[in-house]
């Protein structure tokens, strides 16, 4: 039956168009490979050439693929075996141009147009950059030692080849000389804002050029300049510059043998608090995971200084930071604290024992994160088991409640080895003993593996 249409509907069919129908093709045609031409691919990299230099030989090759083969210590050329330098490497242009029309031409393919590169920095371009920051320093001009350390970093980052020249040229001693110059007056008070300006740049600019050499490590570790580097890092106001100080201060303490870094931590008496504070208040995840290997490093060397660390609240400040961080701050958390648990003093221990999460989370860590943090949360939670004080029992009470007995029997099962496996047995054998006064959480079945504490 078919129902007689009313006079709005009418009206309404005549002023909207008819849609037509889109029907479904039943083969579907997907989009074309666009094949680049052999002579736009490096030989090197097999891919397209971004900034085509040519050798003597007359094979042209994409200029990061070939210095990265003359930087890993290669001196003849990849496709004739002649030798070459990097010297000898000229741009060629005309590649470049023809390049970048057939990015053009194939645009509609989804090719995207090969940017005109920078020139690279030359030797004399890179001595007179790095001589830019000496004379600024010598000069006692903050600002322009500013804009020379700015532009040293800007010069650094456009290319490995502008790092390796600046480098080559001495960066990071005139970064390093220059620090040295302007932090006496930072800690002395007499500057105004340009110097903190310029410690703060100077320091970023250093980042971009390690490893640091002996000269340059030695400016940084004199006394001003170490009591500068934790005045930053405390209360810097720029938190770049924050950061960078902790990235400084990682660089030299994984560097430094145990004697200097015991010497450090004598005659800077603040810097564990200030590794602490940064660790309680991040201001980046760089300069928290830099703060952390820090503390590993001063803790696992310096009796002193993993006792300075315990008294101003790195046990604490760890073990919340472990609650959700991620992997790599896990495993470098877990290494400062098993290194302040293992300090002689016994401070560092008395604070983990006296902290209600200190056992649940390292038994939390023990899996699922990685071999490393593995490691370092067994060995931590050996260090708080083990004893015969009251303290001790306690932990060990807390490990079998929270189900460490049956997460150390499924490691030796799994597999672990070295002195990851000697303490988790010495461990397992010490709750053992331990389980007839203490009603575990987790049955021995393994059921209750997978459910959180």
């Amino acid at each position: 039956m078919v129902l007689p249409m009313s006079r709005a509907t009418r009206a309404a069919s005549r002023l909207v168009p008819e849609i037509p129908l889109l029907r479904r093709s039943s083969k579907q045609t997907a989009p074309e490979e666009v094949a680049v031409p052999a002579h736009f691919v490096c030989p090197i990299s097999l891919d397209l050439m971004r900034d085509p230099v040519t050798a003597p030989t007359g094979i042209t090759y994409d200029r990061e693929s070939v210095e990265g083969w003359l930087a890993r210590g290669n001196a003849r050329c990849p496709v004739t075996g002649r030798p070459l330098r990097l010297a000898d490497l000229v741009p060629n242009h005309a590649t470049r141009r023809m390049i970048q029309d057939w990015c053009v031409a194939n645009r509609a393919a989804g090719v995207e147009r090969v940017p005109t590169p920078k020139v690279p920095l030359g030797d004399a371009d890179a001595a007179e950059a790095v001589a830019a920051v000496s004379r600024a320093a010598a000069r006692g001009d903050a600002a322009a030692c500013v804009a020379a350390a700015a532009r040293a970093r800007a010069l650094g980052k456009e290319s490995d080849r502008n790092r390796r020249c600046l480098a080559a040229a001495g960066a990071a001693r005139a970064l390093a000389a220059a620090f040295a110059r302007f932090a006496g007056e930072r800690v002395d008070g007499s500057a105004g804002g340009a110097v903190p300006a310029a410690l703060g740049e100077v320091l970023a600019a250093m980042t971009a050029f390690f490893p640091l050499d002996d000269e340059a490590r030695r400016c940084i570790a004199s006394p001003a300049s170490l009591k500068s580097l934790v005045s930053v890092v405390s209360h810097g106001g720029d938190l770049a510059a924050r950061a960078a100080a902790a990235i400084v201060l990682r660089e030299l303490a994984s560097s430094a043998d145990a004697h200097t870094l015991d010497a450090v931590v004598a005659r800077t008496p603040g810097m564990c608090d200030a590794l602490v504070g940064l660790v309680r208040r991040p201001v980046s995840a760089p300069a928290t995971k830099a703060a952390l290997v820090t503390a590993y490093y001063l803790a696992a060397a310096s009796d002193r200084a993993a006792a300075r660390l315990a008294e101003s609240g790195a046990v604490a400040a760890l073990v919340e930071l472990l609650v959700d961080a991620d992997k790599g701050t896990s495993e470098k958390a877990l290494a400062a604290l098993d290194a302040v648990l293992g300090a002689g003093a016994g401070a560092g221990l008395a604070a983990a024992r006296a902290h209600a999460l200190a056992v649940p989370v390292l038994v939390k860590k023990m899996f699922r994160v990685s071999d490393m943090a593995t490691e370092f949360a067994v060995s931590a939670l050996w260090r708080l088991c083990r004893g015969g004080d009251a303290d001790a029992a306690a932990c060990r009470a807390e490990a079998l409640r929270v189900g460490a007995f049956q997460k150390l029997l499924l490691l030796l099962q799994v597999g672990c080895g070295g002195v990851t496996k000697d303490r988790a047995s010495e461990l397992l054998k010490t709750l053992n003993g331990s389980r007839a006064s203490v009603e575990c959480i987790e049955t021995a079945d393994f059921k209750g593996l997978k459910r959180p504490f």
